[in-house]
């Protein structure tokens, strides 16, 4: 069967490190999503990383918090980064050859990114982390791995969440809520439906970058999604 992805630009969720923890990083959950990534590397796509840091601090909760804006951004850009190091270390472990590239130069943590290195990390097989978010205060992960997934020219940007699609409403809340198979990104907007943030929608929106919003925390998953199987939710 041909492969439907090539190359995808993977965003996860910082929370979901958390596991079953409350805070920081999960060593179980770590190893799930390092095993499901060497197995899509060992199939033959080129996975590039974008990882959240919501489970190490989050700029717009330390903003409610009193933190300057930009420091508390800055701040969860730096939580991006340890997890971006602790997902390298545990694909490393697993025999996977991984690089974090940063949006600011903070070498010799990671190299200074850029799309072409970025590139020939992925076409040497080797699993891209950009870490840093876009580099800039006021702009979210999400955002960050729309950014990334343009860039390095991906077949499409997956998001890995803990809920299986998007759906009318917030299933975990409103039994009632059902899922969409495929939506549009203008239906995402007029709804009001929180994939991502509006920048983010809009960015693939413009650049026709397909979104395919999946449950990640169930191992097995990101091969089925890889393999075309209609789980989660296409954007489009």
């Amino acid at each position: 069967m041909e492969k439907k992805y090539n190359r995808v630009l993977l965003k996860l969720s910082g929370e979901s490190l958390m596991g079953s923890q409350h805070y920081g990083i999960d060593p179980v959950r770590l190893g799930e999503y390092a095993a499901q990534i060497k197995e899509a590397v060992d199939g033959g796509t080129q996975v590039a990383i974008v990882i959240g840091g919501g489970n190490i601090f989050r700029g717009v909760q330390g903003a409610a918090k009193g933190f300057d804006r930009v420091k508390g951004d800055q701040m969860g850009m730096l939580a991006t980064v340890i997890n971006s190091l602790a997902l390298c270390s545990a694909l490393e472990s697993t025999g996977c050859a991984a690089r974090v590239f940063t949006a600011l130069n903070m070498y010799p943590i990671g190299d200074y990114y850029s799309s072409r290195k970025a590139v020939e990390a992925l076409e040497k097989g080797e699993v891209a982390i950009l870490a840093g978010g876009t580099g800039n205060p006021f702009f979210t992960t999400d955002t960050g791995a729309a950014l990334r997934a343009v860039e390095t020219g991906a077949d499409a940007m997956f998001k890995g969440t803990r809920v299986d699609g998007i759906y009318t409403a917030d299933p975990e809340k409103d039994p009632t809520a059902t899922k969409f198979d495929r939506i549009s990104y203008d239906e995402v907007v007029a709804r009001g439906l929180r994939v991502m943030d509006l920048t983010a929608t809009a960015l693939c929106k413009e650049n026709g970058m397909p979104i395919v919003v999946f449950d990640m925390d169930t191992p097995g998953n990101l091969a089925r999604v890889l393999a075309g199987e209609p789980i989660g939710t296409v954007v489009y």
